[in-house]
């Protein structure tokens, strides 16, 4: 499959990030935003898109968002933030695998 894709993170109500791909980043999140973009996010509503990265094609948007179903939520949060050099440290670091909902912690 050709075409622009992308990978994005969404921050949900409860504070859990849901991690996505999809060809149309505009529609998707409009989508999730009244409640039918997944089970999971209609019942955290509102959520608020925090990060998205293009891709050329949606296998390679696919693939991103399965490595980041595989992130701390920690090593998430830095890369919503721009901190690169952080997450660096914490793939070195090794934190452990986690879902792509990790809820957050206060």
């Amino acid at each position: 499959m050709t075409g622009m894709a992308w990978t994005y993170i969404l921050e949900c109500a409860d504070g859990f990030y849901y991690v996505g791909s999809a060809r149309d980043l505009d529609q998707r999140a409009w989508e999730h935003e009244i409640g039918s973009g997944s089970r999971f996010t209609a019942k955290r509503l509102p959520v608020k898109l925090v990060w998205a990265q293009e891709f050329d094609n949606i296998g390679e948007a696919y693939a991103m968002e399965r490595r980041l179903h595989g992130w701390s939520r920690a090593k998430k949060a830095a890369l919503i933030a721009g901190r690169f050099d952080e997450v660096s440290r914490l793939a070195r670091r090794g934190t452990g695998r986690s879902h792509e909902t990790d809820r957050k912690r206060e």
